[in-house]
């Protein structure tokens, strides 16, 4: 009798599907009755996650710059850097939304949370939080296998890489973020762990913010002996500072921006691209034999 009236149940409203239950990259515990079926995404980031686990079609609306897999520029926008619409957001319906803890959004993820719609917030501050947070949404989204897949490919990637320059010689290193003000990036933000993996000692690691502005004495103070950028070319604003020993021996690197400052699955590229240029570097210093 019990196993007719399950069978029923199931004909009449569909599988029961299992809540789920995660925490978040503050720690924060979410739970949600279901695999959620319609996702807002507020970071580029979230975007490639979801898509890297096969959850695309459970994403309804994205944020500007989510530009990648390029079928992500289709989906309806809700905002940007400047600021998020609730109202666009509500629009969709979402039964989660995915946001990022440095989007800038604050203010709506709270208004959102009061209206009872259900908030994840990613906060990955290592490589490894990168992979965890893959896993969590494969659980959220009814992709565990497949979520399990990607993060385990990662952390095979990453592991290659630490294997590889675990014995390189250490080189101080300045990433810079933005030329006009001028930002870099502390031990409080993963682009840190990407130059800790590939042997590089970050000039501007122990300041508080994860990403601080600084000014040009702090980094002749540094002196940094490769120059990394994400957006701009180094050689404008630092060539005439002899003094740095980057600009001395030409070791300024330009990167790839995406891969590197987006922590999803691209971000192994991201890390492949700093170590190459630290191992550049290395070269042209004489300070390893290959």
């Amino acid at each position: 009798m019990k196993r007719w009236l399950l069978a029923a149940s199931w004909l009449l409203t569909g599988p029961v599907l299992a809540q789920v239950s995660v925490r978040d990259g503050l720690g924060q515990l979410l739970t949600l009755p279901a695999p959620a079926k319609r996702i807002v995404a507020l970071s580029p980031h979230l975007v490639e996650d979801l898509y890297a686990i096969g959850a695309q079609r459970q994403l309804v609306a994205v944020v500007d710059y989510s530009d990648y897999p390029p079928a992500a520029r289709q989906l309806p926008r809700v905002g940007g850097y400047s600021g998020v619409s609730l109202e666009a957001i509500l629009r969709q319906r979402p039964d989660l939304v995915l946001a990022w803890r440095d989007g800038g959004n604050g203010r709506e993820v709270e208004r959102l949370r009061a209206l009872g719609v259900p908030v994840y917030i990613s906060a990955p501050l290592t490589l490894g939080d990168v992979a965890g947070e893959l896993r969590r949404l494969g659980m959220l989204t009814g992709r565990q296998q497949a979520a399990q897949t990607v993060a385990q490919r990662f952390e095979a990637g990453l592991a290659d890489l630490q294997q590889r320059y675990r014995q390189a010689v250490p080189l101080r290193v300045f990433v810079q973020v933005s030329d006009n003000p001028l930002f870099t990036v502390s031990r409080q933000s993963y682009l840190d762990s990407l130059l800790r993996l590939c042997g590089g000692h970050n000039v501007f690691a122990r300041l508080p913010q994860a990403a601080p502005q600084i000014s040009t004495e702090a980094v002749l103070a540094a002196k940094p002996q490769v120059m990394l950028s994400l957006y701009s070319d180094l050689r404008p604003r630092w060539q005439g500072w002899p003094q740095l020993p980057a600009v001395r021996d030409g070791l300024l690197f330009r990167l790839d921006a995406d891969p590197v400052s987006r922590p999803g699955p691209r971000l192994l590229q991201g890390a492949e691209q700093v170590c190459d240029s630290l191992h550049a570097a290395r070269r042209k210093l004489g300070l390893t034999p290959s």
